[in-house]
């Protein structure tokens, strides 16, 4: 049997980069204060703050499900509602978990091309009723990039969040992979959040290559009121915080962050542009960031997994191919070489 090879099936198949591990070895070291009030966590809530250029309250949980719960229901009361896309990662992949942190705010989904909501359908979910039997939509829930790889561009989200606000809802941003977005973009951080209307942000590091870190940011801090209490109900308080918040410290500084996730934005660009010459190999969207989805024909697929390469199939509709940090020339080599090997003996 061949031996698995978990190269592209998840960013979170990927290890923790140097720079992060470093940094939770350099926070090893003695005595600190515990629940964030150490001064690594401290630092790094600065470098936040100066990332983003402006004031904002950061949080840090262990995992990308509680971030976006907590944040959502931060944002809304039991009887309200949150609109987000119909292949939004908190609708398809959360277990229910915004439903049930939120006590039951039901999620409102919307269609649109390649992931992404339009200012139409928005409008049309906002002002679909008004009576009070329904639940009153009260936020609205984007992913950056989306669950199918594509990329909300500036003008974008802030045509999004122009039709929120003026109906009164705060906006939530699901940034698993937003730094991938902000290199493919290159926008600066304030550019794709709260300049143009994003209220909080749940920023990924475990997909940037850091172990198991991720931050919430309110960029209205009005609405963080109480969040901390939030993370402590919900398991997500980490009593030894330096853990969680120094592995941002060296990837924020300088924008480190944008050399791994460019190499694999890098290496999903080359894997779509090769495999698709193959026949039979089909782009289902468009390449904007670090994953690439195919149709596949069902030998090759076959074939493929008999050579021990395992991928996701059960996200957008076909083959999902992603690239981490960790992805290098020889992994996608390796795996267009098998799929010119099947592609031939189909």
């Amino acid at each position: 049997m061949q031996p698995l090879k978990h190269h592209f099936s998840s960013d979170n198949t990927a290890g923790i980069c140097p720079e992060a591990w470093e940094a939770i070895l350099a926070a090893n070291n003695g005595f600190e204060a515990s629940y964030g009030a150490d001064h690594y966590t401290q630092q790094t809530c600065a470098a936040f703050r100066e990332f983003f250029e402006t004031d904002c309250e950061i949080y840090f949980v262990f995992n990308g499900t509680a971030a976006n719960s907590l944040a959502l229901a931060s944002l809304c009361q039991s009887y309200h509602s949150t609109i987000t896309h119909e292949t939004s990662h908190v609708e398809t992949d959360e277990c229910g978990a915004p439903e049930f942190f939120s006590n039951g705010t039901k999620l409102l989904l919307g269609s649109g091309e390649h992931g992404k909501l339009t200012p139409q359908v928005v409008q049309t979910l906002i002002t679909k009723r008004q009576d009070i039997h329904y639940p009153r939509p009260h936020a609205l829930s984007i992913s950056q990039p989306t669950e199918l790889g594509t990329i909300y561009r500036k003008a974008e989200i802030h045509e999004l969040c122009a039709v929120a606000k003026s109906h009164g809802l705060k906006v939530h941003m699901d940034g698993a992979r937003f730094l991938h977005a902000l290199t493919a973009t290159g926008y600066s951080p304030k550019e794709l959040t709260w300049e143009v209307g994003i209220d909080v942000l749940c920023l990924g590091g475990t997909k940037a290559g850091i172990g198991m870190s991720e931050a919430v940011i309110f960029f209205d801090k009005g609405l963080a009121a109480d969040f901390d209490y939030r993370c402590k109900q919900a398991g997500q308080l980490a009593s030894k915080m330096r853990y969680l918040s120094a592995p941002w410290l060296p990837l924020l500084k300088n924008e480190n962050f944008k050399k791994y996730s460019q190499s694999a934005i890098n290496h999903a660009q080359r894997l779509a542009a090769e495999a698709t010459r193959l026949p039979g190999i089909q782009l289902l969207y468009p390449r904007e960031a670090n994953s690439v989805f195919f149709h596949l024909p069902e030998a090759l697929n076959r074939s493929l997994h008999d050579r021990g390469w395992r991928y996701y199939h059960f996200i957008g509709g076909g083959a999902r191919f992603m690239c981490s940090w960790q992805t290098t020339d020889e992994h996608v080599q390796a795996l267009l070489e098998d799929m010119k090997e099947c592609v031939g003996a189909a």
